[in-house]
């Protein structure tokens, strides 16, 4: 048989070696079929096989085996998907991919992977989504016109059902392979029926509760928020001031010692004027020392450690003396004082001891509004003093703020100009003003400052469950670990949770009024309302006429009415635990979920799922994307980067087109070039996303699809009867060790060290060294080695990161590779399930290979002197002469036969340089690495002539060499 290699012209293209006799194609090299680049439109097709098709096939396969349940973390509806969504549901995606290969790092375990349970699920109600549906309904003239519930909710529905379509359709264009058919929504009525059982369950248990008390309130929103739905801007600017309140009594024990003292007042600081005609208590603190000081004609109580402060700020112009030092808090309680703000209606006002007074800032003595602060309602509350809040839902004051002319006040908002017209009524009381910038809670839905306020709300009863949620969390693995420190903060610190919201887009809290609106929530009337729901529609609590007789127990006597309060937001997917049958092995959202949530979710399932275990068993945070700037992304800013950018590489610098007739090169590589971006973050810091990061991707993509197409075009079915060499048995030890550290990493949630894995091993092992040392067998020798079990591993390593491309390349394997059997198919086959065919000890191997890496890299450095020289161009062109220590060369001898190969040199020999002494040139270098002692190499011409057939140095002149002449005869 006699073999030629010739270029083939046929629209497969490529280098085949051919039978001369018959024409036989033998050996089809670098088949052109599977391109540099992706064709857009063939994606959708590989798309479709490695989402849908793997997922189905997995949940059917696997049937009976226990499932391993990723539960999704709903996204908003509303609005377009942004990069956050990408990195999100991509780390979760890769997770689900990674188990479904799963086979533990056995290198002789060949058992399937896990069946994934991974059902996305969108949350639906809200804020944003109303004022959405509010803006549909108004005129031109910008004038609100039929705002009731009814219609808000229908329009409401609408936008979200269209913002879930949209967002699903994005999120599969991501190759994000779930149970679609079996997505839920917080708005779906079977979740809505559920949510509605776990408050009833909360309920039962006295866990939710009615009351009115100070709750964060948004103006801008008009409507109550949960700690979860703050954003704290540290810039915030108050107009902060020091009131003097002039005290009306004494107590008896110190009548005595102040008694003489005319026009006393007790100095507060607050940082929120239009508080103060709110309150109705001063706070100090028992421990605490006070002193009285003198200014003109007026006396002043402050805390000694303030005194000097205080005398700065409120007398700057004017001389102070001190009359009475050293007194402790708790002989200050029982002094009455006057708030001139409650004008005729005033009444003896208390100074009490609180535990959170200090002398850290202000004057040492703390206004105290019970309605507008939580903490002052606490202390307050204990002594019996009620909170008032003369402030509507706009933010704006009420008659009530100022009695004596409500003109004055009401209407003004208390943001905006109500604390300065506060200040204006207090005149003289006021020692000083000034603008104070400090941290403060803002909506973050409309990013407007909110109010404390008190107001009549639905609270659950934190306090009483959290203690077992904590507890809980000790069974939790965190990534990152500092998540759990995090979580468990949030909810130490909680005692309540404010449930209802003002708004109609919502889950109602069903409650029912009596004629004097007190509030029935019973298990009876609970039950009652969610059986009429499940007959009537969620709808018709806000259709149905106010008093309809169908929504009342039959054991309730008199009329009622039904609450329009709905549930907050956090709650609806707090609650969609339920969605998931047991508990969920993963959690996966960005760290501000510690505080909505995980927190949210734990809660209600420590409330209400009778199980004393968390609901998950992991939970992975992820930081958030800023651009190369490290600039939060943000559209007013314009440094926004969408998803679809990264998919189509518009973000890339333009190809330069070397040939005129060539169109313009397509930068675009799919959904791989974002999901390779999501997989190489580290996302348990915050991620940058820009070109140079994007860049150095697109290049290692670029570079994937390169060696695929030469494993493609190179394997072939008789390789795998062809003995091993030593360098194949390097190639496979290789290939074991970074397939261990991918899957470590990639067990570890940790996959962007999986990604550097992969790239280390391309450019350095399997690029620059084996398939470099590979072409001349593969082109002139047997076109053996182990290009199949490379390509294969290649495959299963890059299936959970970007399976668009395994996908299209298990479509271009071989047909001696194809089979019609699924489970085949890398994205399905455990990591190790082939035997391992590598005699030689590990510490053989990594013996053979530091030899050969430091003694290459010694060739390299000599060969890149000659051609600096421009002595030598093809490495082939010379000869290495080694001089080595009898350690290197115990090694050398095991490998002295394949070593030519290796450094892709004509020859390697182990001997003095003198014996090479005619030699026209030659270029020395050492041999790095202590461990070899001082070693040489000298890289000199080649001995022999050009073999015209395999281009080696080692022929006679003008003859085939050895090698090739017997493969070309007639063997």
């Amino acid at each position: 048989m006699r073999q030629q290699i010739r270029d083939d012209a046929s629209t497969s293209g490529g280098i085949l070696v051919i039978d001369t006799e018959t024409s036989e194609i033998l050996i089809p090299l670098l088949k052109r079929d599977f391109r540099p680049r992706p064709l857009i439109p063939d994606q959708p097709k590989y798309l479709q096989r490695c989402t849908d098709d793997l997922y189905d096939w997995q949940s059917g396969e696997r049937s009976a085996q226990k499932p391993f349940v990723l539960h999704d973390g709903p996204p908003y509806a509303n609005g377009s998907l942004h990069i956050g969504h990408a990195l999100n549901k991509i780390l979760k995606d890769i997770i689900c991919r990674v188990k479904v290969q799963d086979a533990g790092i056995s290198l002789i375990a060949n058992i399937a992977g896990q069946r994934i349970v991974y059902v996305p699920g969108w949350d639906c109600h809200g804020l944003p989504i109303e004022i959405k549906a509010l803006e549909r309904q108004r005129t031109k003239n910008g004038e609100d016109v039929n705002l009731d519930a009814v219609k808000v909710r229908s329009v409401a529905r609408e936008l979200a059902a269209n913002a879930v379509e949209e967002q699903k359709k994005g999120f599969r264009q991501w190759g994000i392979m779930a149970d679609w058919d079996r997505a839920w929504k917080t708005m779906d009525k079977s979740f809505e029926i559920k949510q509605l059982r776990i408050f009833q369950e909360m309920a039962k248990k006295g866990l939710v509760f009615r009351r009115y008390k100070p709750v964060y309130w948004s103006p801008s929103s008009k409507t109550a928020l949960a700690e979860a739905e703050l954003e704290y801007k540290d810039d915030h600017l108050s107009h902060a001031a020091y009131v003097a309140f002039p005290i009306m009594s004494l107590p008896e024990r110190l009548q005595t010692k102040f008694g003489g003292l005319k026009n006393l007042h007790a100095i507060i600081w607050t940082t929120t004027p239009w508080t103060l005609p709110a309150n109705r208590a001063i706070a100090v603190h028992d421990d605490l020392l006070y002193t009285i000081i003198k200014s003109r004609s007026n006396h002043y109580l402050v805390a000694e450690n303030r005194l000097s402060h205080v005398e700065t700020t409120c007398f700057p112009d004017q001389s102070t003396d001190v009359i009475v030092d050293s007194v402790l808090g708790s002989d200050l309680k029982g002094i009455q004082y006057h708030n001139l703000l409650r004008g005729k209606a005033s009444v003896p006002q208390p100074v009490i001891h609180a535990d959170f007074v200090s002398a850290e800032s202000g004057s040492g003595l703390v206004h105290l509004a019970p309605g507008h602060g939580m903490d002052d309602y606490e202390v307050c509350t204990r002594l019996g003093i009620e909170a008032a809040a003369p402030v509507n839902d706009s933010g704006c004051f009420t008659d009530s703020a100022f009695p004596d002319d409500p003109s004055v006040l009401a209407g003004r908002s208390v943001l905006s100009d109500g604390g300065e017209e506060v200040l204006k009524i207090l005149g003289d009381k006021v020692l000083a003003i000034y603008k104070y910038k400090h941290k403060y809670p803002y909506d973050w839905r409309t990013k407007l400052p909110t109010i404390v306020r008190a107001t009549e709300q639905w609270f659950a009863d934190v306090g009483t469950v959290k203690d077992g949620a904590q507890q809980s969390l000790g069974d939790v693995k965190f990534i990152p670990e500092t998540g759990r420190s995090r979580l468990e903060s949030f909810i130490r610190s909680r005692s309540e949770w404010c449930m209802s919201r003002q708004r109609a887009w919502g889950v109602p809290i069903p409650a029912l009024y009596d004629e004097n609106g007190i509030a029935v929530l019973t298990d009876e009337s609970v039950a009652h309302i969610i059986s009429t729901i499940e007959d009537r529609g969620i709808d018709a609590w806000w259709t149905d006429s106010l008093s309809e007789p169908a929504w009342v127990a039959a054991g309730l006597k008199g009329s009622y009415t039904r609450g329009k309060d709905t549930m907050d937001v956090w709650f609806d997917s707090g609650t969609s635990w339920t969605q998931t049958q047991g508990q969920a092995d993963v959690y996966l959202e960005g760290s501000d979920q510690h505080r909505g949530w995980f927190q949210s979710s734990l809660l209600t399932y420590a409330s209400a799922s009778g199980h004393s275990h968390a609901p998950f068993k992991t939970l992975i945070t992820h930081g958030f994307t800023l651009d190369q700037k490290g600039k939060k992304m943000s559209k007013s800013i314009g440094n926004v980067i969408a998803p679809s950018q990264i998919m189509d590489g518009s973000l890339l610098p333009a190809v330069k087109i070397k040939k005129k007739s060539s169109g313009p090169i397509s930068q675009a590589l799919g959904a791989d070039a974002l999901r390779l971006w999501a997989a190489s973050c580290d996302y348990t810091r915050d991620v940058v996303v820009g070109e140079p990061v994007l860049k150095f991707n697109h290049t290692a993509l670029l570079k994937y699809r390169m060696i695929i197409k030469m494993l493609l075009g190179s394997m072939h079915e008789s390789a795998r009867s062809v003995p091993l060499t030593k360098l194949d048995e390097i190639a496979l030890y290789q290939l074991k060790a970074v397939m261990i550290e991918v899957k470590t990493a990639y067990d570890n949630y940790e996959f962007y060290k999986g990604v550097t894995a992969i790239n280390k091993w391309i450019n350095t092992d399997l690029s620059a060294f084996y398939l470099e040392a590979m072409k001349d067998r593969l082109y002139c020798g047997d076109g053996g080695g182990v290009l199949e079990d490379i390509f294969l591993g290649l495959m299963k390593m890059l299936a959970p990161i970007t399976p668009n491309l395994v996908e299209e390349a298990w479509a271009h394997r071989p047909e001696w590779l194809a089979t019609q059997q699924r489970e085949n198919h890398p994205a399905c086959r455990p990591f190790f399930d082939a035997p391992y065919r590598v005699s030689a000890s590990d510490a053989e191997m990594e013996s053979n290979i530091h030899f050969i890496r430091a003694v290459n890299t010694a060739v390299k450095l000599a060969q890149e002197e000659a051609r600096a020289q421009k002595l030598v161009g093809s490495s082939l062109e010379c000869s290495v002469i080694l001089a080595l220590t009898p350690e290197m060369y115990s090694v050398y001898e095991k490998l002295a036969d394949e070593l030519a190969t290796m450094f892709v040199v004509s020859s390697v020999d182990a001997s003095e340089i003198s014996q090479e002494s005619d030699t026209k040139w030659k270029f020395q270098a050492n041999v790095a690495g202590d461990t070899f002692g001082v070693s040489k190499v000298w890289v000199v011409p080649a001995k022999d002539a050009k073999c015209p057939r395999c281009w080696r140095f080692v022929a006679p002149v003008d003859e085939l060499c050895a090698r090739c002449e017997e493969v070309v005869n007639v063997s």
